[in-house]
């Protein structure tokens, strides 16, 4: 693992050392080679999420996720709600930067802002899949939207 230390001076002597991981996706993460067979599938259904009552959906096109939220993915009940909406808040902030950020980060991984307030009851199938579509891209692409690992 690489560590980058960035210092920012930010005036009259004032200085902040930030230090940011790169990581390696076979060494830090640790993915079978079973979990890259499901990156590498192209041909798969769009995965649909709605709950009812809340009349919202999600619509995840990721080849693979589908197969990978059946077969490497924590089963439902796993996570509490409370912990996916903390966590998918962290997450969709950070996507939605880095969709307006395209100079910076990939337009091609970071396509569309997700439309995700912190104060709504999307239930918890809506959360349940929006996080682990967050670490299935976190794996896959490797990349780090939060302050922990994307880990199953």
């Amino acid at each position: 693992m690489k560590k980058k230390t960035i210092l920012k001076c930010i005036s009259l002597g004032i200085c902040i050392f930030f230090t940011s991981q790169t990581f390696s996706q076979k060494d830090s993460l640790n993915i079978s080679e079973e979990e890259k067979a499901y990156f590498n599938l192209e041909d798969e259904d769009p995965v649909e999420i709605s709950d009812e009552e809340t009349e919202y959906d999600i619509i995840i096109l990721e080849p693979g996720f589908n197969a990978w939220l059946k077969g490497i993915a924590r089963p439902e009940g796993f996570y509490s709600q409370q912990f996916l909406e903390n966590r998918n808040n962290i997450l969709v902030i950070q996507w939605n930067i880095r969709v307006q950020q395209p100079f910076n980060f990939d337009p091609q991984l970071y396509q569309f802002q997700i439309d995700y307030s912190p104060s709504i009851d999307y239930g918890y199938e809506v959360n349940y899949k929006l996080y682990n579509f967050f670490i299935y891209f976190q794996r896959k692409y490797n990349q780090r939207l939060g302050p922990f690992f994307p880990r199953i």
